[in-house]
């Protein structure tokens, strides 16, 4: 196969914006990022037990989230090195980037962008809880994973691992079919290779950046992460929503949790670009990790140029489809569900057992919590 990464790419949409990572990357998250700048308290009662369990859950999920994103951001991003000048004083970008770019000239301003968004998310609930008197959410103890030894990775301790990922991919037709998993739906894996495996999602050395089949692999199993994450994100906010009690809570969780379905929208049209032509069939010639051509199925729960959901079944099956988030009933995403999620794809390989011990005790009080 030629080598994608000089493989022509269209016309980027909208100019190059140089905007990168919040300073200080992960050291500016968790706790610290208050320090010194406490927000006021907020008027109002304070908020239920049920309601903070539930807040400090989410909050958890995106310091998880931004942890991955800043390394994604990293070495995918939308950095000086990738911008599409190669004379000083900026420097080629590298062929991660270039790969990001083959699923969509934008694909590294949405890395860049999708980070930042997750960062807000982290400092805005920890900021809120502390507004209304209660704990913020700090992990920061447990940022002890390896970075990528990767040209471009800072050498941080991370509490995230996207080097031994097992990917699940099963959103894929759910969001291509007319069935609801509130309802009993299951859904096979679109690649099952990536869900049966380990593989990385980035760059482990600068070894991985010079076989161009390798990389694009590389930034195709990202692709489908990115979505995977996304999509839980949506399902989870739009599930918690129902059990608060405080209407300001409400508008967080429904806000919040409106611009994770903007992210997944965006990277359900992005993993899609990997499993059609002009990149698709792929196979990673170190591991066999195989991207093959969905389009030669005509197999509409493998269609690859949808970006919305296909209506489907809703609150009821007596009811006209409806084009919505799912699943979001009560059983179906709960936060134990979405904590142990996490835990299966590989994330947290490495992280001692009390890690994800804090994570499900958060969970299961966040599901504990009841609308008063």
């Amino acid at each position: 196969m030629k080598d994608l990464t000089n493989t022509k790419r269209p016309a980027n949409r909208r100019s190059f914006m140089k905007m990168g990572l919040a300073a200080g990357g992960a050291a500016a998250l968790g706790s610290r990022l208050l320090a010194g700048s406490a927000p006021a308290a907020l008027p109002g009662p304070p908020i239920t037990s049920g309601d903070a369990a539930i807040l400090k859950f989410v909050a958890a999920a995106e310091l998880i989230e931004t942890d991955l994103w800043i390394q994604y951001a990293e070495l995918g991003g939308l950095t000086p090195g990738q911008l599409p000048v190669e004379t000083a004083p900026f420097t080629p970008m590298n062929s991660y980037q270039a790969a990001f770019m083959n699923l969509d000239p934008d694909g590294p301003q949405y890395i860049t962008s999708n980070t930042g968004d997750e960062q807000t998310h982290a400092n805005f609930l920890n900021a809120y809880l502390i507004a209304k008197g209660q704990e913020p959410v700090d992990l920061d103890a447990f940022r002890t994973l390896p970075s990528s030894q990767a040209a471009g990775a800072q050498q941080i301790g991370r509490l995230t691992n996207l080097m031994q990922l097992t990917v699940d991919t099963s959103w894929y037709p759910r969001y291509r079919s007319t069935t609801n998993p509130d309802f009993g739906a299951t859904f096979a894996q679109a690649l099952p290779q990536l869900s049966g495996g380990q593989f990385t999602a980035i760059p482990i050395t600068n070894n991985d950046f010079e076989n161009a089949n390798h990389i694009q692999a590389i930034a195709n199993t990202a692709a489908f992460h990115f979505a995977s994450i996304e999509q839980g994100g949506s399902s989870l906010y739009s599930t918690l929503a129902q059990k608060v009690t405080s209407l300001e809570v409400l508008r967080i969780l429904l806000s919040i949790g409106g611009d994770e379905v903007a992210h997944f929208l965006e990277w359900m049209d992005f993993a899609g670009n990997s499993v059609q032509p002009p990149l698709a069939p792929l196979t990673d010639p170190t591991n066999g990790l195989t991207f093959p051509n969905f389009d030669v199925t005509v197999n509409p729960l493998l269609q690859t140029n949808l970006i919305f959901p296909v209506p489907c079944e809703f609150i009821s099956p007596t009811l006209p489809h409806c084009a919505v988030i799912r699943p979001t009933g009560q059983g179906q995403t709960d936060a134990a569900g979405a904590a142990n999620f996490l835990i299966g794809e590989g994330l947290f390989i490495g992280q001692p057992p009390k890690f994800t011990e804090l994570l499900l005790n958060m969970a299961q009080a966040a599901d504990a919590a009841q609308r008063q």
